[in-house]
């Protein structure tokens, strides 16, 4: 009698954390033993690892398994999983019902290697895998409660419990005793489960950001102020440029005056952020080594501008009446307008601009679509200008770019910043001038302004800047062009910034602020 033929199959494996080391292994173990002594062959694996089983959403390996399950592509006829529980933790016991139903559906069903019962759809087999559906979704349930206990209990005790120490800290590793350890580095973890983790100060430069942020606070600027004054003086935060956002968290976080509060948000079971109210916080007073005193970090707080919330029909209303004043609008003209919406919160209730538009009922001008081809050129001449230079000074110059930005930026010694402002040939009145169309938010930074030609494939003349004008348009013999210097070539360009930055500095320093305050 013939032997019969090993059923292909495909096995699914996953583990809840990187920690588990030796999980997967366990469970490839265990499945070859079932596979062998069951008539099947694996010939495909999908794996999850270091992923809960609390939702599919992050499950790269089981969608990849579904998917080529319901396509009817799938070479194998069975599908190996070590327990219930490695299927998914599920806590709505009817979604691991329904994606091992899509499995049967297509004539691939699923078996459990490890359990006691055999998954063949008999009444005794259904009641049990219900109840082990269940006691997988419990599981996480408690573990998150032991978690949320355990976590609280670390922070009455004054230590930190995760996350990026934040701007002006460096994380201290301790032992359970209390005593130093190791500075740990960005990404590092402790070495023991019973080592605990507190704050301390980090190096003087940060200490001395942090404490004119938040005296620029309490003498009444804004976070988008206070930004603009940091960036303008070469001041970054791990080799990036300041937005309004990092400084209002900082000025809203109490950990600066020493105190450590957590829970402050909470997401239970990979379900969405919410904000918790205030009175059920985890707070520690004088936990951490403080760097502004609480009188100077409540004066911030009272001057802290609280953030507008817009509606849909709002917006629709205040950009209306602008374009309504101006006969147009552009991305470029909304932002550079106080009090409008800014452009997280168009695309948060409305979309793109492109539906903002739409909205109102605009069409863009017919100039406007002309223009597409002078565009691309532009950028095309942008890449390769960006390129030179870049190839140029290696090792003083990466290429960046502001926070929800894409515009290149080019950051030099990791000290200040320069924009690149390429200006488009017009004729006016007969005589050629550059149009200059700035971002607001780059107006602060040494410039590298170019020239172009009329049909946008050639630089003209290179002039560095100390910073951006305010004009429009500009003529070969415009008085602002002599502030600053015209390259003859880009091969003098790291000198020629390098040296405006110092001249920059003398005139006004962030330590020379900190002591007028």
């Amino acid at each position: 009698m013939a032997a019969t033929s090993p059923i292909p199959a495909a096995q699914y494996l996953r583990m809840s954390t990187e920690d588990q080391q030796y999980s997967i292994p366990n469970q490839r173990i265990r499945i070859q033993e079932y596979a062998q002594n069951n008539g099947f062959n694996v010939i495909k694996t999908y794996e999850d690892p270091g992923k809960s089983g609390v939702i599919l959403k992050h499950r790269k390996g089981l969608s990849a398994l579904l998917k080529d399950v319901v396509s009817g592509g799938a070479e194998f006829r069975a599908i190996l999983v070590y327990d219930v529980s490695r299927w998914g933790r599920f806590q709505n016991p009817d979604e691991a019902a329904h994606y091992e139903f899509m499995c049967a559906e297509s004539g691939i069903p699923l078996h459990y290697c490890a359990e006691q019962f055999s998954n063949d759809g008999t009444a005794s087999s259904s009641i049990i895998k219900a109840l082990k559906r269940s006691m997988a979704a419990e599981f996480s349930r408690e573990l998150g409660d032991k978690v949320f206990l355990g976590k609280t209990r670390i922070v009455e005790k004054g230590f930190w419990v995760g996350g990026p120490p934040g701007y002006g800290f460096r994380r201290l590793m301790v032992s359970a005793n209390g005593k130093p350890k190791q500075t740990m580095k960005p990404g590092e973890q402790k070495s023991l489960t019973t080592d605990r983790v507190t704050l301390i100060h980090g190096p003087r430069k940060e200490l001395e950001g942090v404490r004119a942020i938040f005296s620029m606070a309490g003498d009444g600027k804004g976070p988008t102020e206070i930004a603009r004054e940091l960036n303008r003086q070469g001041i970054t935060h791990d080799g990036r440029p300041w937005i309004h956002q990092t400084i209002k968290d900082i000025l809203r976080n109490p950990k600066y005056m020493g105190c450590n509060i957590w829970n402050r948000r909470s997401q239970r079971l990979r379900g969405p952020r919410v904000p918790v109210e205030p009175q059920l916080w985890i707070k520690k007073p004088l936990a951490f080594p403080a760097i502004v005193d609480e009188r100077t970090f409540i004066r911030a707080q009272e001057r802290v501008h609280v953030p507008k919330h817009w509606t849909k029909q709002e917006i629709l209303e205040k950009v209306g009446l602008l374009l309504k004043k101006t006969g147009r609008i552009s991305e470029d003209r909304i932002r550079a307008v106080r009090g409008m919406p800014s452009p997280a919160t168009i695309y948060q209730h409305i979309g793109s601009y492109q539906q903002l538009y739409r909205e109102l009922g605009y069409k863009q001008r017919t100039e406007d679509f002309s223009k597409c081809g002078q565009v691309e050129r532009s950028m095309r001449l942008r890449q390769k200008l960006v390129l030179r230079i870049k190839e140029c000074f290696p090792r003083n110059i990466v290429v960046t770019h502001l926070p929800r930005k894409s515009r290149s930026m080019l950051l030099i010694d990791h000290s200040f910043m320069v924009s690149i402002l390429f200006c488009r040939s017009k004729c006016k009145r007969g005589k050629s001038c550059w149009v200059i169309e700035p971002d607001e938010l780059e107006r602060d930074y040494i410039t590298l302004l170019c020239t172009m030609n009329r049909s946008h494939d050639r630089v003209l003349d290179y002039y560095v800047l100390p910073r951006r004008t305010a004009h429009t348009l500009l003529h070969g013999n415009d008085s602002w062009l002599r502030k600053g210097m015209c390259l003859s070539r880009l091969s003098d360009f790291y000198a020629t910034v390098k040296r405006m930055w110092a001249e920059r500095s003398k005139q006004k320093t962030l330590s020379q602020y900190v002591q007028e305050l």
